[in-house]
């Protein structure tokens, strides 16, 4: 299935204010896509409104968020519904820095419905690290039946700028790579690659260019792929 698994909403600061769920996926339908994962930084309070305009749309949702760890190494955490996405982006936000966001130096944080309309505005500063480390991250994703994979691991907030390596645990069968971006092979090994956007405006969003090979075309299919469980190399 085409896909682009990583992309940001208004809810993210640092994300355009018309990165609505309305315009995310009609924008993703122009351009070919079959399934999505919208991932705000450390919260998933769109992703009901996302899911909403993605079944309109025709379109796969994974459920999904980016976390920052304690190392400020940026975690993707997909999900099988968006119910427990949510639940799990309290427990992160839990964990932020007990400070406000300040719009006019950041940026807005909206929860926006599928008419583009304002419900809430999100007042805790979304974009600083959370107080857990890696591990610990990882391992709160993978109790709420998770999948993580380590975001754009060859730019700033990667896990190989930032740590310079994979660690022996937790493992990470599939990692997020920037493939304009020299990467170090021999560290990446024999790892699933994915290639997504890290959309902040709806021009960046994926065209249909990454083919993601799943065993089944469905969510669970595509959730399975990225927890490891279809790849058969590992």
């Amino acid at each position: 299935m085409f896909v682009d698994l990583h992309m940001h909403s208004c809810l993210s600061p640092c994300a355009d204010d018309d990165m609505t769920p309305a315009n995310i996926c009609g924008m993703a339908h122009i351009k070919g896509l079959q399934a999505i994962a919208v991932t705000d930084h450390n919260t998933a309070r769109n992703l009901p409104y996302v899911k909403e305009a993605a079944d309109y749309y025709g379109l796969i949702l994974l459920p999904g968020m980016e976390i920052t760890t304690k190392e400020e190494v940026h975690l993707l955490g997909y999900f099988r519904d968006v119910e427990t996405a949510v639940e799990v982006g309290e427990i992160f936000t839990g964990h932020l820095p007990k400070m406000k966001n300040k719009p006019d130096y950041f940026g807005n944080q909206y929860v926006m419905n599928t008419d583009d309309e304002v419900v809430d505005i999100e007042e805790r500063m979304l974009i600083g690290a959370t107080d857990l480390d890696l591990s610990e991250c990882t391992q709160i994703i993978r109790d709420h039946g998770g999948a993580a994979v380590p975001a754009h691991i060859n730019r700033g907030h990667g896990l190989l700028v930032n740590l310079g390596l994979f660690p022996e645990e937790p493992y990470f069968p599939v990692c997020e790579v920037r493939p304009e971006i020299p990467v170090n092979d021999k560290l990446v090994g024999n790892r699933l690659r994915l290639r997504s956007s890290d959309a902040h405006h709806l021009g960046d969003i994926l065209e249909a260019v990454f083919d993601l090979e799943t065993d089944r075309f469905s969510l669970g299919g595509l959730f399975d792929t990225l927890a490891g469980t279809n790849l058969k190399s590992l």
